[in-house]
């Protein structure tokens, strides 16, 4: 998935190197995303090591069969309080896709729809069937 967001050279997507860094009120969550889109301008120093401090823009989690829902809705928690703005947390058994935003909003969309970057990657769209 991460190289159908680099489509779009105007936004320059990718997924931040090194992991991220989350900051939940007094805690620090180390973070490592499945794919993550960061905005020209934001992405950490290319020369960078370890975890960068910073939200990325939009995170993909894909499930896997010994995730737990509370860890992975924690997870969700921890970005979107982080200052992420769209979460997508994919589960490629049920072939559906949970889109979070950073205003509460959750939306689910089935194998038969797709992916939209909404206002975080205008222009970005993407048929499930291609991914699951």
């Amino acid at each position: 998935m991460s190289h159908l967001l680099g489509a779009d050279e105007r936004h320059a997507a990718r997924a931040p190197e090194p992991p991220t860094v989350v900051t939940t009120g007094e805690a620090i969550v180390r973070r490592a995303p499945d794919v993550a889109f960061v905005s020209r301008g934001r992405e950490p120093p290319s020369h960078a090591t370890g975890f960068a401090d910073l939200a990325p823009d939009l995170v993909a989690e894909v499930l896997s069969p010994d995730d737990q829902p509370g860890e992975v809705l924690g997870k969700v928690a921890d970005w979107l309080s982080a200052g992420t703005r769209l979460v997508w947390v994919v589960d490629p058994l049920r072939r559906v896709v949970r889109v979070y935003r950073q205003g509460g909003s959750e939306t689910i969309v089935t194998a038969d729809g797709g992916l939209d970057g909404e206002d975080v990657l205008p222009g970005f769209a993407c048929p499930l069937a291609t991914i699951l």
